[in-house]
């Protein structure tokens, strides 16, 4: 099903200007009768080591930026972030969530990053009653499982898929397009909805290992280049993207290479150097200097400019925050605060439908040109 790309209104949130700290009526740390709830806490949950270690640590500055302009608002009443570094694997996320949700401060979570670690772990904060918004988790079928604390703050796959395949018909102009993925929760999906789109103009297909798992891309570099593809769509994340995109380059295959959010990351760059260049790189996530107010703050933060899913981490965070300082922080007031939330963020008006879908979706591509990821132009 095609999918409506439609502009956003981002302008930039001014600072947070929100009432002290509430009372809390179950799942706080309040006391009872409308106390002051000061020592909560809410949650990042994704890698900050491994692979894809580079994704998480982006999603856990933007929601650490929000935690600390907040404290800075609400000295006498301040919100601690508490990290739960997944590695991005499936396997490790299940123990993780059963921890975070052992913990009656914990009153929310930015993530879990990944769509693999999400289906692993968001059944068990379901049960629990802790409410998630993730920033990046873009797996479409994450939506469709009834879970009532699951929210999403971007487009997923369903979005993001259609708009790369509309790039590569539309601007590339490609009438053979080679497609592989990395066999992940989301790599397969959203490769599978790429091909999907693209019909007939798939010419061939392959998968490889799990990301930053195989090093010799030799045997998908052949098949590529037998198929007489002028594209290639690649759904994974950098680790592998940056190795697979040095070998078909090297390996004498002269089409585009196009990846998803999962791959746009300074680290594709610094493996693949040259063989990066002219890459495509989709994302339903806002350029930098569509808030150039929240890019100070972050770059003067961290000595950095922002990068993926940094400004929707932020966003995200901040509708806890503004939960926290309504009083709404057990988890059924939380969820209902969610439910109803309608405020313009730094990347856009944040909303949700009945499903934890945000209710507005927007997709860019971005283009690797003179060793740096630039903005190329927004799918409509």
């Amino acid at each position: 099903m095609r999918s409506v790309f439609k502009i956003g209104a981002p302008v930039v949130a001014a600072a947070l200007a929100l009432s002290a700290c509430g009372g809390t009526s179950g799942g706080g740390s309040g006391s009872a009768g409308g106390g002051k709830a000061c020592d909560l806490k809410i949650g990042f949950f994704g890698a900050l080591t491994g692979d894809a270690a580079n994704l998480g640590i982006n999603i856990k500055n933007g929601a650490e930026l929000a935690v600390n302009q907040y404290n800075e608002k609400h000295s006498s009443c301040k919100v601690t972030l508490v990290s739960f570094d997944s590695q991005g694997d499936p396997a490790i996320a299940p123990g993780l969530a059963q921890k975070a949700v052992t913990d009656k401060k914990l009153v929310g979570i930015v993530g879990p990053a990944f769509s693999g670690e999400s289906k692993a772990a968001d059944p068990i904060f379901d049960k629990a009653g802790l409410n998630i918004i993730t920033a990046s988790a873009t797996n479409p079928a994450l939506a469709e499982n009834g879970w009532k604390t699951f929210h999403r703050i971007l487009g997923n796959d369903a979005t993001q898929g259609p708009a790369a395949a509309k790039y590569m018909k539309d601007i590339l102009k490609a009438q053979k397009v080679f497609v592989s993925d990395d066999t992940s929760e989301y790599g397969k999906g959203l490769a599978d909805i790429v091909k999907k789109d693209l019909g007939s103009l798939v010419v061939g297909t392959d998968e490889t290992a799990a990301d930053g798992k195989q090093d010799d891309f030799s045997p998908t570099v052949t098949k590529a280049k037998a198929s007489g593809a002028t594209a290639f769509f690649y759904g994974g994340y950098y680790s592998n993207a940056s190795k697979l995109v040095k070998q078909l380059k090297d390996g004498g295959f002269t089409g585009t290479f196009v990846a998803a959010d999962g791959v746009k990351d300074d680290g594709f760059i610094k493996g693949a150097g040259q063989a990066a260049e002219g890459s495509i790189l989709t994302c339903p996530c806002l350029p930098p200097d569509k808030a150039p107010d929240f890019a100070a703050a972050y770059k003067k933060a961290y000595n950095s400019d922002p990068a993926t899913y940094s400004a929707e981490a932020y966003d995200a965070a901040n509708v806890f925050l503004d939960a926290i300082a309504a009083g709404k922080t057990s988890s059924s007031d939380m969820n209902s605060f969610i439910a109803s939330y309608d405020k313009q963020g730094v990347t856009k008006k944040v909303k949700f439908d009945s499903k934890g879908e945000p209710a507005e979706v927007s997709v860019w591509a971005y283009k690797v040109t003179g060793g740096k990821i630039v903005p190329d132009q927004e799918i409509k």
